[in-house]
Parts: C-alpha cells; structure tokens; sequence
C-alpha cells in the first residue's frame, strides 16, 4: 500500500510493525497487492493501562479536529496511559479489527509533533491486537468505541524500545502522547452498506447485493466477455470518492469470466485487504477511482487491463476477470 504518514512510512515503521496491515496470506499472484512483512523491533510487555497521567489538549477539541497538546509535565508514567476523552457511541473495536482513525503524535517532554494524519486529510486504517502495530496502539484500542477520542501515553517498552526510532527523531527514553478519532472498524464479517442498485444489462455478471457479510455470488452470463473495463454500482454507499492516489481497505471475490471459477477471496481467507491504488493493476485502480467509501461494484478486467499473456497462480494467460469489491474505507 502507498504510506502517507510518517509513522507508516518504513517497513518497520514508526507505527507499523509488520507491513502496515497489508493482506499477506493465500495466493501471492492473485492478489492485487503484496507487500514484503516488517519486523518488529522488541518483544512488548503486556501490563496494566492506567488513566493517566496525559497532558492537556488545549485546542481543537471536538471529535475530527486537529488537536493541540501541551507539553508533558512531570515524569511520564511506566505503564501505557489511556484517557477516554470523548465517548462515542459506536460499536467496539475488537482484536483483529480493521481500525480507521485519525491521530497526531507528539514526544512528552518537547511536544514536537512528529507525525498527523488531520493536516493530510488522510486517514489510517490497521489491525489491532495482532502485532503489526506499536504495542501501546495493540493493547490500548482494543474495546473501545467507533467515535471515540483517545489520549495515549506511550512509554518507549510500548513503543520502540531502548533503540527508540532515529528516522522521526524519537529517542529509546521517550515517552510518546497520541491524540487518536476512531472513525471506523472493519472485521472480516463487514460489507458494504448502501442503496442497492438495479443491475438490468444481462451481458454482465450479477453479483448479490447480500450485506451480512458473507461472500457475494457472481453470476458469470454465457456470452462474450466484453473488451473494455466494466465498473458498475451494485451497492452505492454515500462515503468520499476514491482518487487515483487514495489507499482502500476492501472485502473482494474474484472469478473467472470463462467457466466462473473462484481465484481469490478474501472471504475464504477471512481476512480484509488494504492497498492503494497506485500499486494494483490497471482495471482496479481504473476501475475503483471514483467510487464511493461503502459501495459494492462489480469490476469486469479484460487482458490487458490485468495480468495480460502472463498466467498467474489459478489465473490463465489472457483471462478475462470478474472482481466484487466492497470499498470499507477510503484512507
């Protein structure tokens, strides 16, 4: 996936441990994207979360607001610090959800701010509770609630150790405070949710417009696969548009036009996916541009627009192939 933050911005990165919650299981040829796997820089303690101390958020205090955060007073304390600061009402994450959020990082006792999302206008979206972020982020964000608002007091045991993270200028004796909005959580259960669209044109496949999470069926027709990329609504959602330069976190079936045999799921493999759409192949990231956060669309590939005269692992030389793709998020 394209990294767009400073705390996602190397392999072993400041906030991602184990390569920024990329889909690595099944096929690695038919997938859209794949990714090498970081590591994660010490083993974490596992250890009590107390309420405080944090420092004061002093401005941009409304949920999605850039914060400002005084600087730390005191010494920091040696157990990972969690303050709810605004109670949202949604569901709760769990270990293994896809977490969306917002955050802004600052070092305790300087409060040099050395990563944001809210000046991008970006957000980010990873795993929890599975290792493949910094430990304070693992423990801390599991059970809490979609739009919630979060302080964290990161000592460096739940962050990058004695080694600390040199690239970002944070010493192996800082303690690290995230303000942190959790937009959204996404499970291997979640769909699209939208308004069902009608599918009419009997050239195409159908593909169900099912929201609980099971795999969607695709109805390949027996005639022609069209010649050029077909994109259409099965379900329209009403999130922001994905641009060319955009990251998606996705649930996606793909099969073949000729005999509808099903190559890659992440369904099967009860695991989301999350790329951009810069590093897909052409009829995906054509294909979703455009397209709203919360839809289902039915993606129609031809050769040229996927893997061409090179066969792929369960994908023939000169396929035609036919992709549901639930668009979660667009990050």
């Amino acid at each position: 996936m394209r990294r767009r933050s400073v705390l996602l911005a190397v392999p072993a990165g400041l906030l991602t441990l184990a390569g920024c919650g990329d889909d690595q299981s099944g096929s690695d040829k038919a997938k859209p994207s794949q990714e090498p796997t970081g590591q994660s820089p010490s083993p974490a303690p596992t250890g009590k979360i107390v309420s405080g101390p944090v420092p004061e958020i002093t401005g941009g205090k409304k949920f999605g607001e850039k914060p400002k955060v005084a600087k730390g007073s005191g010494k920091p304390s040696s157990d990972l610090a969690v303050k709810t600061v605004i109670k949202g009402n949604g569901a709760k994450t769990a270990k293994g959800d896809y977490v969306q959020v917002n955050y802004l990082a600052q070092i305790w006792n300087t409060g040099k701010v050395v990563d944001d999302t809210y000046d991008k206008k970006q957000t980010a979206a990873f795993p929890v509770g599975k290792g493949q972020v910094l430990p304070g982020w693992d423990q801390g964000l599991v059970g809490r609630s979609v739009g919630s608002r979060l302080e964290l007091a990161v000592p460096p045991a739940y962050a990058y150790g004695k080694q600390g993270q040199p690239q970002a200028g944070i010493k192996g004796t800082d303690t690290l405070v995230f303000v942190i909005d959790i937009e959204g959580a996404f499970n291997a259960k979640s769909s699209a949710k939208g308004k069902k669209v009608a599918q009419s044109n009997f050239d195409l496949p159908k593909v169900s417009d099912n929201t609980d999470g099971k795999a969607p069926t695709i109805t390949v027709p027996k005639k022609d696969a069209p010649k050029k990329l077909v994109s259409e609504y099965v379900i329209e959602g009403d999130g922001p548009e994905a641009t060319a330069k955009d990251a998606l976190l996705v649930q996606y079936k793909g099969v073949l036009w000729d005999g509808g045999k099903e190559f890659d799921s992440t369904y099967k493999r009860g695991e989301l996916a999350q790329f951009s759409l810069q590093q897909v192949v052409k009829g995906w990231s054509q294909g979703l541009t455009g397209k709203k956060a919360g839809s289902r669309v039915l993606i129609v590939v031809p050769p040229d627009l996927g893997y061409g005269k090179k066969a792929q692992k369960g994908i023939p030389a000169n396929s035609t192939l036919v992709f549901t793709v639930d668009i979660l998020a667009v990050l």
